[in-house]
């Protein structure tokens, strides 16, 4: 029996959802959880220098899911750069802002805007953000990673609470050795 094109055509175009739905999810539409090996990948800054997960292997990592047009995370962004990025930069902390399927010029203008000197980063297709979230859930997502490579802590939206947790996380990562 032949089929037919057309259904080969829906078939082809099903598959990828009906994959994307068998995939575990946890709270807040998160694809991974704490405890996890956190996705590799490859990403470069607006400005072109490129970072990859696996070659940052040994420092303690904050991946921060962002967009100039959430104003959660533009709450949040000072925050990270007060609190975060410039007291441990130099301690074995690397924090890379991931902003979500925006061109380099936005990104560019959103990190001068937002006074940030932390690396912001491109996510064309918000390909990285899907390793580790639905596509369709919101960004203002941040994912401590351990010097393993382990994910150690995940935030959603911006809680002062939930905050200074994860900056005690933090803390207590870069302590070890």
């Amino acid at each position: 029996m032949k089929i037919k094109p057309i259904l080969i055509v829906i078939a082809l175009l099903i598959a990828p959802q009906l994959r994307s739905q068998d995939r575990q999810t946890y709270p807040e539409g998160y694809l991974v959880k704490v405890g996890d090996m956190a996705p590799v990948f490859t990403v470069n800054e607006a400005g072109g220098k490129s970072y990859s997960l696996s070659a940052l292997r040994g420092k303690v990592v904050m991946l921060q899911f962002t967009a100039s047009w959430c104003s959660v995370c533009r709450k949040e962004m000072p925050f990270i750069e007060k609190e975060i990025w410039q007291p441990w930069k130099s301690k074995g902390l690397m924090v890379i802002g991931i902003d979500r399927d925006e061109p380099s010029e936005t990104v560019n203008d959103f990190a001068k805007t937002m006074g940030i000197s932390y690396p912001l980063a491109l996510d064309p297709g918000a390909d990285i953000f899907g390793l580790y979230a639905l596509k369709e859930a919101g960004v203002t997502r941040n994912i401590i990673i351990d010097r393993t490579g382990e994910i150690a802590f995940v935030t959603r939206l911006f809680d002062r609470k939930e905050f200074d947790a994860m900056k005690g996380v933090i803390s207590g990562l870069l302590s070890e050795k």
